[in-house]
Order: C-alpha cells, then structure tokens, then sequence
C-alpha cells in the first residue's frame, strides 16, 4: 500500500514536466493512434477476403486488387504514422529531461556546504546523470508505449465485438488477470528497483573517488582493495539485478503467453461446439490474429511497467534533491560601507557532533586591518573562515559585517564583499582569461594588469596562446604556487571589503610567498584581511593575532605582545624558528 502512495505522487510530478510541450504531445498522440488503426484494419480486410472471396472461389481481380493495395496502403501508413510519433516522443523527451536536469543541477549549486561534507559526490553525480537518463525513458518509451497498447487493445477489442461478441467477451477475461499480475509486480519490484539505483549510484562513488586519489592508490599500492571495493559493490548491484530478471521471468511474458494460449483454447473450443456456419473461418483468422496482437500490447504494458517503475524510483531520488534544503542567506541588499568584523560569543558545531568545534568566541576586528588566526591541527581556523564566508548557519552568538548579522545579509551582498583564498584553490578546466574573470565582465587590459600585480605575466606569455591559453584539469600544468596567484589574481577583479586566506602560504616556497606578500600589501590598502597560517613568519606584521586551542581563544595580541607572554604562541613561534 505504501508503494502506491509514493507512486503517484512522484509519476504526477515527473509528468507536469510535459506540460509545456502539451501540443507536441497532442500531436504525437494522434499520430500514435493513427498507427494503431492502420494496424488493426488489416486483419479485417483479410477475413473479408477469406469468408467473402476465398471460401466461395467467386474470384473478382478488382475487388482482391483492392483489398490488396488498401491492405499495403495501411501497412506504409502504420510505418509512417509510428515513425514520425517516434520522433516527436523523442523530442519531447529530450526536452523533458533538459529541463529536470536543469533543475537537479540548480538544486545541487544551491545545497548548504554541510550537504557536501556528509554526502559522497558520486551519489550527487548519480543523481543528475544516471537517474535523470532512467526518467528520460519515462517521456520517450513508457508513455508511448502505454498509450499506444492501450488503444491497440481498444480498437482491437472494439474490432472483435463488432465481428462476433461471444469469442470477444472470452477474449476480454484476459485483461483483470493482467491487471492482478502487474499489481503483484509493482509491489515486489519497487524495493528491489530502489537498491538497483542505489547500488549503481555506489559503483559511481567508488569510480570517482578512486580516480581522484589514484596517485595515493598507486603510491601505497592499494588497487587490489579497491578492486575489491567496487568488484563488492558490482556483485551486489548484479545480484539486484538477477531477482529484477526472476521477477521478470516469473510475471512478465511466460505468464502473459500462458494467459494467451488458455483464451485461445477457448476460441478453438467455442468454434468446435458451435454447428457449422455459426462461426465463418475468416472471423476466426481475424480473432487469432487479433489475439496475438493483444498478447503483445499487453506484454508491452507488463514490461513497461518495469521501466516505470525505475523511472518512478529514480524520479523519487532526483526530486529527494531538489526538494532538500537549499543554502540560507538573508535578505538584505544594502552594500557593506568597511570591512568592519564582531563575532560575539560564537559558539559551533558541525551536525552529527555534539561537542562544540568554537566555544564562545568574541573578537572585533576593524576595517582595513590584517588579522591572524594561528593555532594548532583541529583548533578550529578554518571553521571560523567558513563561518566568517556564510557556509555554515550559526546556531549559537553572531557574526556581525559592517554592524550587520551574517545571517540578514543577503547572497549577491556577501559574496560581492567578502572572499576566500583556499590551500588548494579549484582551478577549472578553461582558459586563463575564464579562470579570472569567472564569468564577470572584465577587459583583457585589465586582465594582464592583474596578472602584473600577482607576476603571473611572464609565464602567461610564455603559453601558447596567452591568457586564452586552456589549463588542464584542476590547473595541472600550474604549480601550487602559480594556482595561489591565480586564486589571488581572481580577487583583484574586484576588491572585496574581506578578504580571508585559508593557509594559503603553507605549501608553497619562500619565493613564491614573498610575492603573495607584495600582493597582500596592495589589497591591505582597501579590504580587511583574515590570514589563517601555519607559517609564523607570514604574520608578524599582522594588527592582531588570535591564538586558538581547541575551539577556544586562549591568546590575543600583536606579535610581540604574544612573545613577551611566553605563552602558548611563543611556544609555536619558538618551535618554528628551531626548525628553520
């Protein structure tokens, strides 16, 4: 019973997603139903030839001449009517599925950070290809081929009735046995169908997680335990599969034909029982005929509802994304006039923890300034940073930006004015001049004027094709140090009031630093900057360095403050210098 509760509510939905090409579909449906009479027509003019011509051996030419060409004029009407209802399912299916992909990805950009951290991507990635491709076949094979059995058995049921009702009504028991079996199926299949998708979503995951940490795989020599990882997860995909096939087997033609060859029986029974002349053996042709060809329309529904319920099963995944909660900002749209920061008694932590990763952290930073996070692994810098950009919703204190709380400030406002600089920036897979802009309208002077600032002009120049130059996939012909300048060479196309760097020194030379130092100091002048650094030396300059332990601020000051406390950062900064 719960099984139709979901399943209609998902199949109404999926199928409003036809509704703006109801014309098409209008059209493709008359052409469908075109084809179905030109195939039932020709059983009748066959049985007219055999009691009318045939069996009284009065051979009129013109009359068999006739039925000849209508018969073979029904035939190319029946191919053409199917092939062009063909095409226009198909596009309209194609369609269909652009737009449910369209929004499937729509939904994935606008998921909260957290969604990421807890759900594997490749079940995400499963969802908006796999799955949506289940569904297309829902647009372009399910519903043709439903509507087209369905007024195949109308017309050819209608076509029995008219030549004898007795042979008809015996045919007609046919179809509330259909109906039980496929009840039957739909409920042994749907739970089975729902670990196929999930299973196949898994063998993506392992397949994307495999192919990005392939160089930790090889290194430590751990393909064979991967082999096994996805060969388990292929084994119990199969196995879903195999009692998929059995079910098939069981309920699907095997029963259908043995359903068929009872009711032909019958016909052969009736035809026998009956003095000679009740039944003409042209009526009988047309019945036997017609009965073969309701036996494949009612297959056909059978099988589809195979297919419908994957496409149903898979609809239910695509729209448990769409439907799941979207990242939260605010609503105000008024601009940030400084880079002004008060984070009062923040207290974090992340969903399926219960210990706080921040306790009561309280900090103001003014505009314009150069703050410092420092702090041991898991002391919580980073979860700050992600706080500070909006990723995360507060539960506990405030963030407040330029007197306003973080949580009021609206989406367009807060990634205009403040900005990050991760450890390992993305790099797209595009040209320089893309990998910078990002889609802003910007000038190609102004482009190499930013590359001049972050001194990434003479290995632009030195590319094939200067800043329209592609960059492989994750910028792998790009340094990590070239990946920091070009990640800071984004952030100069507009100046944000905030800018936060996520240890964005830490693995890169001395070098390399010293120009992301020069190019810090230009930014200094206009926005307030938030360095979050292993590297002690990257920070002596800063007008505040915040010491944290374990989710707690437990040392504030400017540099030399800190030293003469001989505290906990004059232990790090001690700790540093003796290994240099």
């Amino acid at each position: 019973m719960n099984h139709l509760i979901e399943f209609w509510p998902i199949l109404k939905r999926l199928l409003t997603y036809v509704i703006p090409f109801k014309k098409s579909l209008i059209l493709a449906f008359f052409l469908l139903l075109s084809g179905s009479l030109s195939e039932v027509l020709g059983p009748i003019l066959i049985s007219y030839f055999i009691n009318n011509i045939l069996s009284k051996h009065q051979l009129h030419f013109k009359i068999i001449f006739l039925i000849i060409v209508l018969y073979i004029l029904l035939q190319i009407l029946s191919v053409f009517f199917n092939y062009f209802q063909s095409i226009l399912f198909n596009k309209i299916a194609v369609k269909t599925i652009n737009k449910l992909r369209q929004d499937v990805m729509n939904s994935a950009l606008r998921q909260p950070i957290s969604q990421f951290d807890s759900q594997p991507i490749g079940q995400m990635i499963s969802k908006v290809t796999n799955d949506t491709e289940a569904v297309k076949e829902l647009y372009d094979t399910v519903a043709p081929t439903l509507f087209r059995s369905i007024a195949l058995i109308l017309v050819i049921l209608f076509a029995m009735f008219s030549l004898e009702w007795h042979m008809a009504i015996i045919a007609l028991f046919i179809l509330p046995l259909v109906i039980i079996i496929m009840c039957v199926y739909q409920y042994y299949s749907t739970p089975l169908l729902r670990k196929v998708r999930y299973y196949l979503a898994e063998i993506n995951n392992k397949f994307n997680e495999t192919i990005n940490g392939i160089n930790v795989i090889q290194q430590f020599r751990q393909q064979n335990r991967f082999e096994k990882y996805i060969e388990k997860s292929s084994q119990l995909h199969y196995m879903a599969r195999m009692k998929i096939l059995r079910l098939d087997g069981i309920l699907l033609r095997p029963l259908l034909s043995l359903l068929s060859a009872l009711v032909l029986c019958n016909f052969i029974f009736l035809f026998s029982y009956f003095s000679i002349g009740a039944f003409e053996v042209g009526i009988l042709y047309a019945f036997i005929t017609y009965l073969g060809r309701l036996n494949e329309p009612l297959i056909a529904i059978t099988i589809q509802q195979a297919i419908l319920q994957q496409s149903i099963v898979a609809g239910e995944r695509i729209f448990s994304l769409i439907d799941s909660p979207k990242q939260k900002y605010g609503k105000n749209k008024q601009t940030l006039n400084s880079g002004e920061i008060h984070i009062d008694n923040l207290c974090f932590n992340y969903q399926n923890d219960t210990k706080n990763v921040l306790e009561n952290i309280n900090i103001n930073i003014p505009s314009n300034s150069f703050i410092a996070f420092v702090g041991h692994t898991g002391s919580g810098k980073s979860t700050l940073a992600n706080l500070l950009m909006g990723y995360y919703p507060i539960k506990t204190g405030q963030i407040y930006l330029d007197g306003k709380s973080i949580d009021s400030i609206s989406h367009t406002v807060l990634r205009k004015n403040i900005l990050m600089v991760q450890q390992d920036p993305i790099v797209l897979s595009d040209t320089v001049f893309e990998n910078i802009t990002l889609g802003r309208k910007i000038s190609e002077d102004q482009v190499w004027k930013i590359l001049d600032t972050v001194s990434l002009t003479p290995l632009v120049k030195s590319m094939p094709k200067g800043i329209y130059s592609l960059l492989g996939e994750e910028g792998n012909n790009l340094s990590v140090g070239q990946k920091q300048l070009l990640a800071i060479a984004r952030i100069l196309v507009m100046h944000p009031k905030i800018l936060i760097l996520d240890e964005a020194t830490a693995n890169i030379d001395s070098g390399t630093e010293q120009l992301i130092q020069k190019t810090l100091l230009s930014i200094r002048k206009k926005s307030t900057l938030v360095v979050i650094a292993h590297r002690l030396s990257t920070i002596i300059d800063a007008d505040l360095i915040v010491v944290l332990k374990r989710g707690k601020v437990v040392e504030i000051g400017k540099h030399k403050k800190l030293l003469k406390n001989k505290s906990c950062y004059w232990k790090m900064y001690k700790f540093q210098l003796s290994k240099i």
